[in-house]
């Protein structure tokens, strides 16, 4: 079996960080081996909670150990989301070196986890630095939602949401497709021509650019963007194209929200194998 290092939040009650993203993996025959950035009960979005961020020689550590072990001889991906510190960012980027010279072919998938529209910036100081300086030009994949993207172009601003054009979105999004990046997926996407009561997600391509409507849900619970991380990261290592694997992964995104909301919770719930919601 094909594995696949996570490396973002951990929590004990709800679904988020690797919580949201493990089950998407492994459900797609992966093994997967999780890193926690923090460990926490629950979401801080519930407003209160315990447990603390993980200190970043410990996940340096947990790292290295995980390569003394020799997983990076089957490792297909690695995939990180929410960091914790800007120490913890340095040990990931080192880590990523290390795995592409041990596995040329490993694919590594960054979700820049720094804010939201509405939210802000909700990281600790520094990390928003890390991500850009260091990690966004190492990743094969990003994943910055609207806003980060924002956060991650240097010199450009990217328009507010229902404001910009979706070449727009793209010219922006190019600014950080080098010679590693395959592409950037946008995600929660409301641009001028969205139609009412749709979200979109926007793949940016070096030659193309695929836009992935999907029904906006009212009060979407926290996790559902490492609930897409994992199922995009999934079918990458399964073989599927950049936009086929954002199809896939906004649809994994929308049952849990119909699953969710059928169980009228507060957290984000995890479809069992095998339903699919009405037709709407």
């Amino acid at each position: 079996m094909s594995t696949i290092v996570s490396i973002q939040s951990q929590v004990v009650a709800g679904h988020v960080g690797n919580a949201a993203a493990v089950p998407q993996m492994q459900d797609a025959g992966f093994t997967v081996l999780a890193v926690p950035t923090v460990l926490f009960s629950n979401h801080p979005g519930h407003g209160r909670f315990r447990g603390r961020v993980t200190d970043p020689t410990l996940v340096a550590d947990l790292l290295l150990g995980l390569e003394e072990h020799g997983v990076l001889d089957d490792t297909v991906c690695v995939v990180s989301g929410y960091l914790g510190s800007r120490e913890t960012g340095e040990a990931v980027a080192a880590f990523v070196d290390r795995a592409l010279v041990a596995g040329p072919g490993i694919v590594y998938v960054c979700d820049p986890v720094m804010g939201d529209t509405g939210s802000g910036v909700f990281v600790a100081p520094g990390v928003v630095d890390v991500l850009r300086d260091e990690l966004a030009h190492r990743a094969h994949v990003l994943t910055p939602n609207q806003f980060e993207l924002g956060l991650l172009v240097s010199g450009l601003a990217v328009a507010a949401p229902g404001e910009g054009s979706v070449d727009d979105l793209a010219a922006a999004a190019r600014t950080l497709i080098g010679p590693v990046q395959h592409g950037v997926v946008v995600t929660g996407c409301y641009l001028v021509d969205t139609e009412p009561g749709v979200i979109e997600t926007v793949v940016v391509e070096r030659e193309s650019v695929t836009r992935v409507p999907s029904i906006k849900e009212s009060d979407a619970p926290n996790g559902t963007g490492d609930l897409f991380n994992g199922a995009l990261t999934a079918a990458l290592a399964s073989g599927a194209t950049l936009p086929d694997a954002a199809r896939d992964a906004a649809d994994a995104v929308s049952r849990a929200l119909r699953w969710t909301a059928e169980q009228v919770s507060r957290h984000l719930l995890l479809p069992p194998t095998g339903w699919e919601p009405a037709a709407r």
